[in-house]
């Protein structure tokens, strides 16, 4: 289908003025566009929240990976009421290129994993052009450990390919202002010992070194106990956390169990009735899409703050 914007390309080119190409940095890849996407699809509640922050929308043919796992809040569920969700979890090939899509916004572990169907490489011969979040390049290369600044370049990237860069840097301003701003004014003591709980009852799904909480957590004036863990969401041992004695239990809501469902479980069992987080009983609840990288990343830092500092 040759929409406006492809047409006007080509205006350009049989004119003798070549188009402008934009390259990015995606993980281990420099991918180049000629035109910004018009039939885009974003994976996962965060990385669409990042697409409907620049006002992307109507270049979306749809969502995947949302209702499968996680949901929407009204303000998201507004942002996305014209677009349909294309499956309900991890998309298909089939899915991607039946939608006619030319732009998948997804990463390791957000819509694709490593050796499967749906890569970077497998899309490709079907003209569809990946970004990879930054936070998930850990999976097939080595990075540094997690940084707000992981999901302040995707947003600028996002930017550059879709040329709403104006658009982008001035949010990416507004969140390094606010969060400075909240920063400089926290009064904190002596960084506390924070655990993640994802899941898990039998061993716990946490975060790792790669994964954004760690750099959430240190931002409000804690310590991911695992951030010597060289992984980024990954499976623990409880033996570990009670080895550790987190102060503080950050709780990340989503699923079909809840975060008070969690915190009982926590508080309930004998093992871990010496853990300082229990014995105070000092929980914080942060939502996935605050937890994972994306827009609600500053009002992540200042939740925790609050939690951790009474601020």
């Amino acid at each position: 289908m040759k929409t406006i914007l492809s047409a006007a390309a080509a205006l350009l080119v049989g004119a003798g003025i070549a188009a402008a190409e934009t390259t990015v940095q995606s993980c281990n890849r420099s991918v180049t566009f000629d035109a910004p996407p018009e039939r885009a699809i974003s994976n996962d509640v965060n990385l669409t929240e990042m697409m409907l922050v620049l006002g992307l929308a109507d270049r979306m043919v749809g969502y995947t990976g949302i209702s499968g796992w996680k949901t929407l809040d009204e303000e998201m569920t507004a942002g996305v009421e014209a677009l349909p969700e294309l499956s309900a979890k991890y998309p298909s090939k089939e899915v991607i290129v039946g939608a006619d899509a030319d732009f998948f916004f997804a990463g390791w572990n957000y819509g694709m994993k490593v050796g499967g169907e749906v890569t970077p490489e497998t899309l490709a011969p079907f003209g569809v052009k990946v970004y990879e979040l930054t936070e998930s390049c850990t999976h097939i290369m080595d990075k540094d450990k997690a940084s707000i600044e992981d999901m302040y370049a995707d947003i600028l990237n996002l930017g550059r390919i879709f040329e709403v860069e104006g658009k982008a840097q001035a949010l990416v301003e507004s969140y390094r202002d606010d969060l400075k701003s909240f920063t400089d004014g926290l009064d904190t003591g002596e960084p506390l010992r924070v655990f993640v709980y994802d899941s898990g009852e039998d061993t716990p799904f946490t975060a790792g070194r790669y994964a954004m909480p760690t750099a959430l957590i240190e931002a409000a004036g804690g310590r991911n106990i695992m951030d010597d863990f060289e992984k980024s969401w990954a499976t623990v041992t409880w033996e570990e956390v009670v080895e550790r004695n987190p102060e503080v239990v950050v709780i990340v809501n989503y699923g079909s169990v809840t975060a008070e469902e969690k915190r009982a479980f926590m508080m309930s069992n004998p093992a871990f009735a010496e853990l300082d987080a229990v014995k105070n009983d000092r929980f914080v609840t942060l939502e996935y899409v605050e937890a994972t990288p994306g827009p609600r990343n500053i009002k992540a830092v200042k939740t925790l703050a609050g939690a951790f500092w009474g601020k």
